[in-house]
């Protein structure tokens, strides 16, 4: 009976333990938390977001704030569950964040070209909306990742002009014409750097995402050029959900008369160079990050509606929802105008 009880004792504490243990085990979660905003007419660290260069601007008033999400990556199970029962907070799998086979780098490296493109998107549909047409596109180098092919051979800020003697002047053209060689050739680039023109020869090596397709390991932005210089300078805020209020901000500045009549207004969504507003993640958390920023209004792409309008009313502002960048220009001037107007809402 002795043998029995202390076998029972030595269990319970092995089940104890594991219990223990198994609390603070690596969990395949993320937390995402409302993160900070960041006014698109204001200044970071005094370096204004948005300048604009060669033609005249405006002074105007009030906020267009774009919203982010924080996340929270290494999780054991005992902080997953008090961020589960958090309502700022959501819990999801990380596969729907960094998708399987990705490494934290490689996530990293593509929200950045995708804020990159968001900039270039943005500028392209704001002055669209104005009449304003691009007189030409070039391709440039942004980052250049340590270890990758051409490290050492092109800088940021080269523009890259042909691939193995093809002219190239977009990303789509560039990733093809590297894409024609097999993985590990090398292929020659030509370029330039202040203007002035060099070539140099690169040995590709296989793509992360496709070890069948060669690539130079750039990161690069593509560029339209205007009759004057729209510059946007953002930090350590990645992905392309901060199209839109880019976009509302370049408008804003080039138009006389404050586009928000005074007030914060928030927003989030992809936008293309045609305007068209897309949905992004986090929409949830971005809300209730806007209304502690004091926001009256928000911005929602319409495909973000039904997950927007879980957040308690008394939690959030004004939504808002728009398919277009002109949707959401007539709907805050309606509203600047007359705060009771009737505009597409979630």
């Amino acid at each position: 009976m002795a043998r029995r009880t202390q076998s029972l004792v030595v269990a319970s504490v092995l089940a104890l333990v594991l219990l223990v243990v198994g609390l603070w085990m690596p969990v395949p979660f993320v937390t995402l938390a409302p993160g900070p905003v960041t006014d698109t007419l204001g200044a970071v660290d005094g370096t204004r977001l948005i300048t604009i260069e060669g033609h005249r601007t405006y002074p105007t008033s009030g906020r267009l704030e774009l919203t982010t999400v924080e996340e929270t990556p290494k999780l054991n199970l005992v902080s997953a569950l008090q961020d589960w029962i958090d309502d700022d907070r959501a819990v999801v799998p990380t596969e729907l964040i960094r998708p399987r086979g990705s490494s934290q780098e490689q996530v990293q490296q593509e929200n950045a070209q995708a804020m990159l493109d968001s900039q270039d998107q943005a500028t392209a549909a704001a002055l669209a909306q104005l009449g304003i047409k691009a007189t030409g596109r070039s391709v440039a180098v942004y980052t250049i990742p340590d270890g990758s092919p051409a490290a050492g051979r092109l800088a940021a800020g080269d523009v890259i002009t042909q691939v193995g003697g093809v002219a190239v002047a977009t990303q789509d053209q560039l990733r093809a014409q590297v894409g024609k060689v097999r993985p590990g050739a090398a292929v020659t680039i030509a370029y330039k750097r202040g203007g002035k023109p060099a070539t140099v020869t690169i040995t590709t090596r296989p793509a992360t995402d496709d070890p069948t397709r060669a690539m130079i390991g750039v990161t690069t932005t593509e560029k339209r050029t205007y009759p004057f210089t729209v510059r946007i300078r953002l930090s350590d805020v990645g992905g392309p959900s901060a199209g839109l209020m880019f976009a509302m901000g370049i408008v804003d500045l080039l138009t006389p008369g404050a586009l928000t009549g005074g007030k914060t207004i928030a927003g989030t969504g992809t936008i293309t160079a045609a305007g068209e507003v897309g949905p992004i993640g986090g929409i949830q958390q971005k809300i209730l990050g806007a209304k502690a920023s004091g926001a009256s209004i928000f911005l929602v792409p319409a495909a973000n509606c039904a997950d927007a309008t879980s957040v308690d009313s008394g939690r959030a502002p004004r939504l808002v929802k728009v398919d277009t960048l002109t949707d959401a220009l007539k709907a805050v001037d309606a509203l600047r105008t007359n705060p009771a107007a009737s505009v597409p809402s979630c």
